[in-house]
């Protein structure tokens, strides 16, 4: 490990998830030269998805690339370069050694961090909601399959012991008190405001099966009672931990993304007014918003790691091989 990556020089951001990785050849300005994208073998091991991410760095690799940085699932700690922690969306990706084993691949130093933390930092660079400068304290929730998120205090994104500040869902949620969470423990926010939360308490409290999120969603739409009764549930079980987390740290911007949100009005309208009750006076005018970033976000974030985290070397370096 050596010091942060100088710029000047294209570099490659990786944004791994359960599902996809996703590639970009990103320039010192951050145009996107180059984008590639192939499936996550999440079933297949760690190696595996190693193997994977460098495939996908050689494929919008040019002369002239100087470092790679990673957006990844689970939490990351960027000092060590590895996977502290992760549920099992990833085979065996607990205490991987991301940086490490992806430098050994390419040739190339990486960077790494939670992939919502890296996001999340895109938001950093525009105007917060004073109207008077770019956002200091934000907090940043991703909504869907699981309930990540994003803390920063005075501009810095915070990484907190092994990497884990941020992770929202694993805040205590009186909404799922008894309830098991995907990290072990019960009674946390993602057991009952994820997508596969919400679809599960509309299956206790109706009896009817629903494979997905969008089903419920339908059926809400349709007027079902208990389906917009689980929806409401996860959205205001957010907006109040949203509303206490602002509160605690005097936030200036608010921003919730993910798949869940786009539910529509019925979820958003939920969680905006379970927020705003619980803001100090202060804050009355807080609202939160939803993510500037279009679906570059990630991969941009992940390449701008190369310029604020530590980078870890290979012991050789030159073109992917």
């Amino acid at each position: 490990m050596t010091a942060l990556h100088s710029g000047g020089a294209p570099v490659i951001g990786l944004d791994l998830g359960g599902t996809k990785i996703a590639a970009a050849l990103v320039a010192d300005d951050g145009t996107v030269l180059a984008r590639h994208s192939l499936p996550t073998p999440a079933t297949a091991g760690a190696e595996a998805v190693l193997d994977a991410l460098a495939k996908e760095a050689r494929a919008v690799w040019v002369p002239g690339v100087t470092a790679i940085g990673v957006a990844a699932a689970g939490v990351i700690d960027p000092v060590t370069g590895t996977v502290t922690s992760a549920t099992d969306t990833i085979r065996g990706w607990t205490g991987t050694a991301l940086a490490a084993g992806l430098a050994a691949r390419t040739g190339l130093p990486v960077a790494c961090d939670n992939d919502v933390r890296a996001a999340a930092a895109t938001e950093l660079s525009g105007p917060g909601t004073r109207g008077d400068g770019p956002a200091t304290t934000m907090i940043y929730a991703a909504v869907g399959t699981g309930v990540g998120g994003a803390v920063a205090v005075d501009g810095r994104m915070l990484h907190g012991a092994a990497g884990i500040a941020g992770h929202l869902g694993h805040l205590p949620s009186p909404e799922a008190e008894g309830l098991p969470c995907t990290c072990g423990a019960t009674g946390h926010l993602e057991a009952i405001a994820a997508g596969p939360g919400i679809t599960a308490h509309y299956t206790r409290m109706s009896g009817l099966p629903a494979d997905r999120l969008e089903r419920v969603a339908a059926r809400a739409a349709e007027g079902e009672p208990h389906a917009t009764a689980a929806i409401v549930l996860g959205a205001r079980a957010v907006g109040r931990a949203l509303g206490g987390l602002a509160n605690t740290l005097g936030a200036d911007r608010v921003v919730v993304g993910g798949g869940v949100p786009r539910i529509g009005a019925r979820y958003l309208d939920a969680l905006n007014s379970a927020f705003t009750a619980e803001l100090m006076p202060p804050l009355r005018k807080l609202r939160p918003v939803p993510p500037r970033g279009g679906p570059d976000a990630a991969v941009l974030g992940a390449a701008a790691l190369t310029r604020t985290l530590p980078l870890h070397h290979p012991h050789t370096t030159g073109a992917p091989r």
